[in-house]
């Protein structure tokens, strides 16, 4: 009798009739006899209703409060899933984050598990019961409740299936699994069968919307088998576990894109020491991650420094980087909202050469001038203007040659 941790994202349990489909797809799982663990999201688009009706109270909502007011979507789709299970006649408990001893930082709206404890939900399991838990969630040692950022109903499945134990993190979602790019914009796209965590981390980290980068990097550590499946069709999905030789065969694994990041430029930047770390320490203080960095050649003794970030950190950090470039006399802050992230990733990077070469040559042929480049082990990014966005990714995913056609299917 294995124990399994189920997570269901806010498209598969949007209203009563998916719930109640969720629900049959649960006492299943626990009619084959194995003990079940089940992690919702909110209920559809709550969430971003819920930060709608705090904006409209205020614009800047207190970080404190918005988690309070956040983590109510996922208590109302547990406890209904909770009644769902019921009235199939199986013993069901919901949970909230703070109940099931999720214990968390005190970094409101992003949050990270410092710890989980699991004797209440073991004791549920222990008694039969199916054990309902509230996503997102959790709490400081001072009992405030937090989220865990976007997608943080993952993180709360995987890491839930870390501490227990579990033989298996299955991750439902309106998808059937991890592509070879967005079928959205590549209809030849190509279901994967196996990808690796480190691939899966940085698909993640680039655009792919499967999972939580965080909760990836989660699995990868406690060794958590993930499998990505469709809350809608009985197809088997993607394995996200550790990688095996046989991964590397394949150079490429998928393309990516991210339309999230703006460019923020400080020109004519004094090209002395500890100038960068003033302007990237004022972003770190504000709590804004950054991620591609350029620095050009210096002329004449300044520089231009540019990076990204997620367009929505981006006024708020062009905000407080103009009073740096007024103290360190820069010529002034611009920035550009209009682009895009495109990247190549696959672990068989590490051993093959040529990918950049390709990807460049690939882009300049369909006349896509590059902005910025960052590269990994396995990952080349480029940033370019965001109207280029679909040819780039139909253009990379054909000359990697990662359709259906390769290799058929998974």
């Amino acid at each position: 009798m294995a124990l399994i941790v189920q997570k269901y994202g806010g498209s598969s349990v949007a209203d009563p009739e998916k719930i109640q489909g969720v629900a049959r797809r649960v006492v299943e799982t626990a009619e084959q006899g194995h003990r079940v663990v089940v992690v919702v999201s909110a209920m559809g688009k709550t969430t971003d209703q819920l930060v709608g009706l705090a904006q409209a109270i205020t614009p800047s909502p207190d970080a404190r409060e918005l988690d309070m007011l956040l983590a109510t979507g996922e208590q109302v789709s547990s406890a209904l899933l909770a009644m769902a299970l019921q009235a199939r006649g199986r013993a069901a408990r919901s949970f909230t984050g703070h109940q099931v001893g999720i214990l968390t930082d005190a970094a409101h709206t992003r949050a990270r598990i410092q710890r989980i404890e699991t004797e209440k939900i073991a004791r549920a399991l222990e008694a039969g019961e199916i054990a309902v838990v509230a996503g997102f969630q959790g709490v400081t040692a001072e009992d405030d409740i937090t989220t865990l950022g976007r997608g943080g109903s993952d993180l709360t499945a995987v890491a839930l299936a870390g501490a227990l134990g579990a033989e298996v993190c299955e991750i439902y979602t309106d998808v059937d699994g991890v592509y070879t790019a967005d079928p959205g914009i590549v209809p030849e796209a190509r279901k994967l069968g196996r990808i690796s965590y480190e691939e899966m981390m940085e698909m993640a980290s680039l655009g792919a919307k499967v999972l939580q980068a965080r909760s990836v990097e989660f699995a990868k550590k406690h060794g958590v088998p993930v499998h990505v499946r469709s809350s809608f069709k009985p197809d088997p999905g993607t394995l996200v576990t550790r990688e095996d030789p046989g991964m590397e065969d394949a150079v490429v694994t998928a393309v990516t894109h991210d339309r999230s990041e703006a460019k923020v430029s400080i020109l004519r930047v004094p090209d002395r020491p500890g100038i960068a770390a003033q302007i990237f320490g004022t972003v770190a203080e504000q709590g804004i991650v950054v991620d591609m960095i350029v620095q050009n050649i210096s002329r004449d003794g300044y520089t231009d420094i540019s990076f990204t970030l997620p367009r929505g950190d981006r006024a708020r950090a062009v905000g407080v980087l103009e009073e740096v470039a007024r103290r360190i006399e820069a010529a002034g802050v611009t920035y550009e909202d209009r682009i895009a992230k495109v990247s190549m990733v696959g672990v068989g990077m590490r051993s093959h050469s040529g990918v950049a070469a390709r990807m460049f040559a690939t882009l300049a042929k369909e006349g896509i001038n590059i902005l910025m480049i960052s590269t990994s082990e396995i990952k080349i990014s480029c940033v370019i203007e965001d109207k280029y966005t679909e040819l780039a990714v139909r253009a990379l995913h054909e000359a990697f040659g990662l359709g259906k056609e390769r290799g058929g299917g998974e």
